[in-house]
């Protein structure tokens, strides 16, 4: 028997104090457990990381600085679950991306004379609460050269180790030029596709994404 997909629901952004209600579709998901790919060249090490104090779940504020970041801000939330619809709790989740004007925090990239942002953090971390669920702050990912717009997600758990994989924003142009995306299947790229809504409310947001990140049992 196939499983019962969820109903349309409403779900809570909260920002600064403020909750915005908003009437969001059902969440859709394939089932498939998210494709792995590797890290990449600019994901930072622990040791490197070690050095900041800052790596929370809202990337666009870093502490210290008054500035909040460039760049349109997006609410990234969902679930973690298994190809069961069972939710994952206890969840480490990992994202980053370069900043607006396309530079990633990343040893390798400092120092540079090229333009950054310095109020985004670039790098965040949270973790799964026993339904699953999950929420970030971020920014609308931004192409560079020879990529398409993207999030890095890295996930781990007792139930399927660590997976790290990408996470695309649904429809853009750049997706058929970037040779990640052209290597997914028809059947794989609806688990990595962000599908992003206008935020509403006084949240501070630009975006609002609801997604489900399905993981091997």
């Amino acid at each position: 028997m196939q499983p019962e997909r969820p109903p349309r629901r409403r779900v809570l952004l909260g920002a600064a104090g403020c909750a915005a209600a908003l009437a969001l579709p059902a969440l859709a998901s394939s089932r498939r457990a998210i494709t792995r790919m590797t890290d990449g060249p600019f994901y930072p090490p622990r040791a490197w990381r070690e050095r900041w104090s800052d790596w929370d779940a809202d990337l666009t504020r870093v502490d210290g600085a008054s500035a909040v970041a460039k760049g349109e801000h997006l609410g990234l939330e969902g679930r973690v679950i298994d190809t069961q619809e069972r939710p994952i709790d206890g969840a480490t989740l990992e994202i980053w991306q370069c900043d607006a004007l396309g530079h990633y925090r990343h040893p390798s990239t400092e120092p540079t004379v090229d333009a950054v942002d310095n109020a985004f953090q670039g790098f965040g971390s949270s973790r799964s609460d026993a339904q699953g669920q999950f929420r970030f702050r971020t920014i609308r990912p931004v192409p560079y050269p020879g990529r398409t717009p993207h999030i890095h997600v890295k996930l781990r758990h007792a139930s399927f180790g660590e997976v790290t994989s990408q996470l695309f924003v649904a429809g853009d142009p750049g997706n058929a030029r970037d040779f990640l995306w052209r290597g997914l299947s028809a059947d794989d790229r609806p688990a990595l596709e962000m599908r992003l809504q206008p935020a509403s409310g006084d949240s501070g947001l630009r975006w609002l994404v609801r997604h489900e990140l399905v993981l091997p049992a």
